[in-house]
């Protein structure tokens, strides 16, 4: 399916919408943003050199199977993105993720509103009839977040991930 762009405005400036090529740069400096605790949160790595990632990004803006959408400041900085990756049309099914680049992002609403339109896109704007994610335990306000936006608890990994402490 071809992609179409969307774009929505919060009542305070922030935007939400499909990352473009030219978002490149904006990208890689809210990305090289990415807190410690935001990275253990959603599994990442400390650190990512820009090349690697500034050529994953541009690969998903081309990529069919995916769309990738910026959370962007009333100032046009990158705060983060929600992501429908995974996409199996003919399954029509999906994996979303959300990340907030930085610690000044969380607690302000933005994932949840961010998590219901991406969830709207895939349901109404994509016609899909399934989209499924991964939560850690240690991330209660993410849970929050998805179960307030209507996901539902299917299962639990156990030992999914070995964390430090």
């Amino acid at each position: 399916m071809e992609k179409v762009d969307v774009c929505w405005e919060r009542g305070d400036g922030h935007v939400l919408r499909l990352a473009r090529a030219e978002d490149v740069d904006a990208y890689w400096a809210g990305f090289n943003q990415f807190d410690p605790e935001g990275a253990r949160l959603t599994g990442s790595k400390d650190h990512y050199e820009k090349d690697e990632v500034t050529s994953f990004f541009l690969r998903c803006v081309d990529d069919p199977d995916r769309r990738d959408l910026l959370i962007f400041s009333p100032d046009g900085a990158v705060l983060g993105e929600s992501v429908i990756n995974e996409i199996d049309w003919e399954a029509r099914s999906a994996n979303f993720r959300i990340a907030l680049f930085c610690p000044e992002a969380r607690d302000r609403g933005l994932g949840s509103w961010a998590t219901a339109l991406t969830r709207d896109l895939a349901f109404e704007g994509l016609g899909l009839h399934r989209l499924e994610l991964d939560v850690f335990s240690i991330n209660p306000r993410a849970e929050r977040v998805y179960a307030k936006a209507g996901f539902m608890r299917e299962g639990v990994l156990r030992d999914a991930i070995v964390l430090p402490d």
